[in-house]
């Protein structure tokens, strides 16, 4: 005996009708069923069903589909926050105690490689362009005196002597300007240009990486002192998913392993990533290990130190599977929806099953006999066919 239920739609003010189980006489007066006989034998193969016309089917929006294989993930759930490697930050410096005489970006700003964003001056950096103009000179004295010495040297002329102390004074002046040749590139100084009469008062500071200035320490005007930390430039194209495994799950993230994660700034987004790093050695409070993911859709606004919460597949492999909504729960045990066209109208036929991992809005499905192929089942409002079930089963009783 099949219980059929129709679902009334309020809005719709749509009626539900159930199967007659009312008493019915034979030509001899005697009853052909009594509705409690009916009720206490019901069997385990009687199966109950709900029935949907098609206007409540369209007004529901029922979603109806066969089941698919599905690759289902474990995860290992890990938070941390977004950062950079160390070879896409850089901190700039002062080499030497100067004054601010300009600055030329603001924080957000981005800059290239070898972008000026400030200039320095100072009494130090013209008394070093001095310096090097007259070791620079006395290098080109030298050199002339030490190719003289050279020659009556070896014309038999001048001592030994003579010549090794040219050769000497000569070496020692090259080394020099060599010095102050290699400090002037520090200053980003053209070394030719003060050869050739130019003295610079201010120096440029320059960006060591492409990127976008994160933070400016300093005023116009200021005077900073030796290595002083003036800026930090950013690189973040190169920001990346920086997550804390504890100790328990460490066994099971690996090199390779996907990452899904998101981020406060934008709720319901979720980014993916790769994991290409994970740290040997623990960190104590708390012990965890780092692991490093390189984003894959990466999109703008990452900002290093955002926090994110990220979950780790630590496995994947093909399982059936439907949606989470095409599951109700009902006194301690799981339950799907078979669905089967009749003429206009859709049947519902609940069928218990176990359920395994989630995966996003997914569940993995265990059937207790396996369901012919071809089988279509409810995706969703199963809530709303059990409901109308339990109403069919209360009003029987009575």
């Amino acid at each position: 005996m099949k219980t059929i239920k129709y679902i009334p739609i309020a809005a719709m003010l749509i009626a539900f009708t159930l199967t007659s189980c009312g008493d019915s006489k034979t030509e001899d007066g005697h009853d052909e069923a009594t509705h409690s006989e009916t009720e206490e034998n019901h069997t385990e193969g009687e199966a109950e069903e709900v029935m949907l016309t098609a206007q409540q089917f369209e007004a529901l929006q029922m979603e109806i589909d066969t089941l698919a294989q599905r690759n289902m993930s474990g995860y290992v759930e890990a938070n941390g926050t977004l950062e950079v490697p160390p070879q896409n930050e850089a901190n700039i410096t002062a080499l030497a105690g100067a004054n601010v005489a300009s600055i030329e970006v603001i924080e957000g700003d981005e800059v290239k490689k070898n972008q000026a964003v400030a200039y320095l001056s100072h009494p130090s950096i013209i008394q070093i362009q001095s310096d090097y103009l007259n070791a620079y000179s006395n290098s080109r004295f030298l050199k002339q005196e030490y190719e003289r010495q050279k020659r009556l040297y070896e014309a038999g002329v001048a001592s030994g002597m003579n010549f090794q102390k040219a050769t000497a004074d000569y070496r020692s002046s090259t080394a020099m300007v060599k010095g102050l040749e290699a400090q002037l590139r520090q200053y980003n100084i053209n070394a030719s240009g003060v050869r050739n009469g130019t003295i610079y008062q201010r120096v440029a500071l320059r960006s060591p990486i492409a990127g976008v200035v994160e933070k400016v320490f300093i005023k116009t005007g200021q005077y900073v002192e030796p290595q002083t930390n003036l800026m930090e430039i950013v690189d973040t194209d190169h920001v990346h998913a920086d997550l804390m495994v504890f100790e328990k799950d460490v066994d099971k993230v690996k090199k390779g392993q996907k990452v899904r994660f998101s981020i406060q700034s934008r709720p319901g987004k979720e980014l993916e990533a790769v994991i290409y790093s994970v740290s040997q050695t623990f960190e104590q409070d708390p012990k965890a290990v780092h692991v490093h993911a390189e984003i894959e859709n990466k999109q703008g606004g990452l900002i290093p130190g955002m926090y994110i919460k990220g979950k780790i597949e630590v496995d994947n492999q093909q399982t059936t599977a439907l949606p989470e909504s095409a599951v109700v729960t009902e006194a301690g045990k799981n339950y799907v929806f078979t669905a089967q066209r009749e003429g206009d109208a859709w049947s519902f036929t609940p069928v218990e099953v176990t359920t395994g991992e989630k995966d996003g809005d997914w569940i993995a499905i265990r059937f207790f006999e396996t369901p012919d192929p071809n089988t279509r089942f409810a995706f969703n409002n199963v809530y709303y066919l059990m409901g109308e079930m339990k109403k069919g089963e209360t009003e029987h009783e009575h």
